[in-house]
């Protein structure tokens, strides 16, 4: 069978593409790797910047995405794709089983995934202390000392989530003012057991079996400090999951897909919608935009092959 669209990807830009693929009566298959939908808004634990729904939780936000899916009849495999080509206008996606499927439309959606900061410790720590999901991992640190380094809306909002169970929180950010939406700083800056450090980067994390304390230095003095704490939570941007598609489709300096608001690629036939694509901003709400904005593409392109 060749479908009319093979969506790669399952969180919000993905979903909101197989919603209005169905919608048009498009014959419709989602990849997703993790075998749960939803992509990076699982790990959030509130979201309060969804119209309608203010304050829903990140994975219930997922969930009514892949049920309104399922009722359109949006068909899911699990799997990562392993190869991707072009014979002709039809578009062949193998996954890592061998499972090939045909297509002649291609939506990718794709995401990022946390990027690291490249520190001792880091690496050999990770699961130990590390942690890139402080909703996933929170729970752990009850009553505990925690760092959040990163000064965007992520890190901002881990650090208020963790500032709820922690004994004490403490945000490293490398530059003067947060990155993060005026509302949600304030609200950090309002709680009584966090401490900003501003200016400052982590040099190294460490601990022999748990992290046991982070050195980090002032960018502006070089002045070096250690911190004793039990968990470190990184959240300092994501990494375009673009790797499998730079042979055939262009991307930016950073790995991001070059796509207009149309999620038009280099490639005909061939889309990108969601955090993968370039943009200037990435929420929920641009992504489920994402989506629409590519199937709408879409059926233009099927109707002139």
């Amino acid at each position: 069978m060749i479908y009319d669209v093979i969506i790669i990807g399952s969180g919000p830009a993905g979903l909101s593409a197989a919603i209005y693929a169905k919608r048009a009566e498009l014959s419709v298959m989602v990849i997703e790797k993790a075998g749960l939908s939803g992509g990076q808004v699982i790990n959030t634990y509130e979201v309060d910047n969804y119209p309608g729904i203010p304050g829903i939780g990140g994975f219930e936000l997922s969930i009514k995405f892949r049920e309104h899916a399922d009722k359109l009849g949006a068909t899911f495999v699990n799997g990562e794709v392993s190869d991707f080509s072009i014979n002709d206008k039809v578009k062949t996606v193998t996954l890592d089983d061998g499972t090939s499927y045909e297509a002649n439309s291609i939506i990718i959606a794709t995401g990022g995934t946390p990027r690291h900061l490249d520190v001792p410790g880091e690496k050999e720590l990770s699961g130990m202390g590390v942690s890139y999901c402080a909703t996933c991992d929170g729970a752990f640190f009850k009553n505990k000392k925690v760092a959040v380094i990163g000064g965007g809306d992520v890190a901002v909002e881990d650090a208020i989530f963790l500032a709820r169970i922690c004994e004490h929180v403490y945000v490293v950010h490398r530059r003067d003012q947060f990155r993060a939406s005026r509302h949600l700083a304030t609200r950090l800056q309002e709680l009584p057991n966090v401490t900003i450090i501003w200016d400052s980067v982590v040099s190294k994390i460490n601990g022999e079996d748990k992290v046991e304390s982070i050195d980090i230095m002032n960018l502006k003095t070089e002045e070096s400090m250690s911190y004793d704490l039990a968990g470190v939570f990184i959240a300092v941007g994501y990494m375009p999951n673009s790797e499998s598609y730079k042979k055939i489709i262009a991307t930016d300096a950073g790995g991001y897909i070059i796509a207009g608001e149309n999620c038009e690629t280099n490639v005909p036939g061939i889309y990108a919608a969601g955090d993968i694509r370039t943009k200037d901003l990435r929420q929920i709400i641009t992504a489920a935009a994402d989506g629409a904005n590519a199937i709408t593409a879409v059926e233009k392109y099927l109707n002139n092959i």
